[in-house]
Order: structure tokens, then sequence, then C-alpha cells
């Protein structure tokens, strides 16, 4: 699957939102990804995580995590087509911690997997947890990427777009009147 035909698996899927928006990062930006409408088609989510799972074949990950919750979808979709376990960890008071009986043994080779990277925070929490057990992070993928983020090793996502966001004071959106919708689950 190629940026081109992924993008249009996004938009075809409902997925690629435009409008006006506020993002977790307290942002405005014109376009928005539901990666919901992605995520509720098996067959589709299969294919990007095939992607993502061809493209990090080569560093043979024994272990693939993913935060909760659509990273944890995309962590078992790659974990599968892998042949690698799969774990997750939680947020607890703030701080990304295993439980379930999910542990990381010193040594590991980790592969984290993400739905949407924005500001790459929740990845970077996943990626503190996976090496203070003593995990090597031998990858980051993604079925998306809003931007550009400082994570390393740098992420791969089966579609990367440059989307412009505004602060509140900065955005033309809100000057020009139109309503602002809030979609995600994080509080802003």
């Amino acid at each position: 699957m190629n940026q081109d035909s992924a993008l249009a698996h996004l938009r075809d899927c409902g997925a690629f939102l435009e409008g006006h928006f506020l993002l977790s990062s307290g942002r405005h930006s014109k376009v928005y990804i539901e990666k919901f409408r992605l995520l509720e088609q098996p067959e589709l989510t299969e294919q990007f995580a095939r992607a993502i799972a061809n493209h990090f074949r080569i560093a043979n990950p024994d272990l693939v995590v993913g935060p909760l919750t659509g990273g944890v979808l995309v962590a078992h979709e790659v974990g599968k087509d892998l042949g690698a376990a799969l774990a997750f960890p939680e947020r607890v008071e703030g701080k990304m911690e295993w439980r379930r009986g999910f542990k990381i043994i010193g040594g590991q080779r980790v592969l984290i997997c993400e739905d949407v990277i924005t500001t790459g925070l929740s990845v970077a929490e996943v990626k503190e947890a996976v090496e203070r057990e003593g995990g090597v992070v031998v990858g980051i993928g993604a079925l998306i990427q809003r931007g550009e983020t400082h994570l390393t090793p740098s992420p791969f996502a089966v579609v990367k777009l440059v989307l412009e966001s505004f602060t509140v004071e900065d955005c033309p959106l809100c000057r020009n009147g139109h309503p602002l919708t809030k979609r995600g689950s994080r509080a802003v």
C-alpha cells in the first residue's frame, strides 16, 4: 500500500474529515483524522497493519506494543502479521505501567505501534515504559502521522501528512466564525 492509495482509503472510509477541529494538543486544525472509521473495518485495518509489518519485518521484533485504545488494536494486527507477541501499557496516575501480567524482558526487541501520531507524546511515554524495563525499541510504526516529531527512532507511518494547525489566537477559522468541533477523547 502506498501513500496515495492509503490516503484514498482514509477518504473513502470517512476517516479524513475537513472542518474546524480542536485537537488534543489544544491547537486548532482544518483536518481531523477519525481513526475509528478505519479501525472499525478489520480488513482495511489489516491492510494498513501489513504495511507496517512489512516495513519492520527485517527488525525482527520479539514484542509489539501500543497504547490503549487505538494503538493496541494496531499493535495486535502488526504482531499477528509478524508472529510476535503483544503487550500494552496502561496509564496509572499519569504514568505508563505494565499491568495484567504484561512485562518487558531486558534485551527484548520491541516495536511500538500507534494509530495516529500527532505530537508523539503517547509514543514517547510508551517508549519510556519499555526502556525502563530494559526493552530495546527497534522501531515505531503508525497508521497515520500528522506532522513532524522528535521521536527516535523516527516513526514509519503508512500515511504521513503535514497538516497546518493554529493556536486559538492565530486561528483563521475562529476569526471567520466557523464552529469548532472537539472529537478526541483526551481532555484539553
